[in-house]
């Protein structure tokens, strides 16, 4: 079972359980208190912290590995130059460290010896590192060496894809490490903004149709400040029973109050997958953004309607 290309092991289901005994404690001591919601979230992170982690270590490993892949192929092609055959080359590049690339290379190189083909060593190579950079750049060596093409030359054109490929994303973090902290910002500038329509000019706007003073403006249709107060009521979590909590949830999350905490998840979600896009070239790396903005989005909100309520 794989969750985010992650494997589950003992680990993840530690955390898990952890997770699950954080939440019983949390509705055990806190159920009805300011730190309930809060100790919700904090029993989820817990939990999900231990895959989130491999993810993230996961993504990191792959930007080291395709560095070392590209060391691992210069000394191919230098191999090669000289005038060794590819199985020789391969095994004579193993001799050098590649970071965590080196365990890889030395079964490749061990596989080699063993007289395994070389498009199925190489094929092993790359399926065992999983990366896409590297698993096209052995296609294309498999592919030459399969159809009696000139080694030399695709290494040193690998070479080369690779080198530009290794530029192109080191000019784009740079060039989004700035628009990175510029979305934090403007995030956290959102959020604030949210917390004080919320808490305090839609309480302020109620309690004037509250005592008339909207009538001096002047009564609408005649409607008008009966709805006013319909737009600033607020929906108590009701902690008597379960049955009544889970209504009173029910009618929180519909409620007009809720509709501020709802834009700013949505908003922290897929501006952290657009930030991703923007830094990685993919929205499935910009999970940890959205895990970040939706969680200080949860945590400043819920924090704000218990205290400024």
């Amino acid at each position: 079972m794989e969750i985010l290309g992650v494997k589950i092991e003992k680990k993840h289901y530690i955390g898990f359980s952890l997770g699950g005994t954080l939440l019983i404690v949390d509705v055990v001591s806190y159920f009805g208190s300011l730190w309930f919601f809060p100790g919700i979230i904090l029993s989820i992170i817990v939990g999900l912290f231990p895959i989130l982690s491999d993810y993230f270590n996961n993504v990191k490993l792959q930007n080291i590995y395709e560095i070392a892949f590209l060391d691992f192929v210069r000394n191919l092609v230098g191999a090669v130059k000289s005038g060794m055959p590819i199985s020789a080359a391969i095994i004579d590049a193993s001799k050098n460290n590649y970071g965590p690339l080196t365990p890889h290379v030395h079964k490749l190189a061990h596989q080699v010896e063993w007289s395994i083909p070389i498009h199925k060593a190489l094929l092993n190579f790359a399926n065992s590192i999983g990366n896409r950079i590297i698993e096209r750049a052995i296609s294309t060596v498999i592919e030459a060496e399969m159809a009696g093409g000139n080694i030399e030359d695709v290494l040193d054109s690998i070479t080369k894809s690779l080198i530009s490929i290794k530029e192109i994303k080191m000019k784009r973090d740079s060039s989004v490490h700035s628009q990175v902290v510029q979305s934090y910002v403007i995030f956290v500038i959102f959020l604030g903004v949210m917390i004080v329509i919320q808490n305090l000019l839609i309480p302020y706007i109620s309690s004037l149709s509250t005592s008339g003073a909207v009538d001096e403006f002047g009564d609408l249709g005649g409607g008008s400040s009966q709805a006013t107060i319909d737009f600033g009521k607020r929906v108590e979590i009701d902690y008597s029973s379960l049955p009544a909590f889970v209504t009173s949830i029910v009618k929180w999350i519909v409620s007009f109050q809720t509709m501020f905490m709802m834009l700013a998840l949505f908003q922290g979600f897929f501006s952290g997958l657009v930030l991703g896009q923007l830094a990685t070239g993919s929205a499935k790396q910009g999970i940890k953004h959205s895990f970040i903005l939706t969680l200080i989005a949860f945590l400043a909100i819920t924090i704000s309607q218990a205290i400024m309520g």
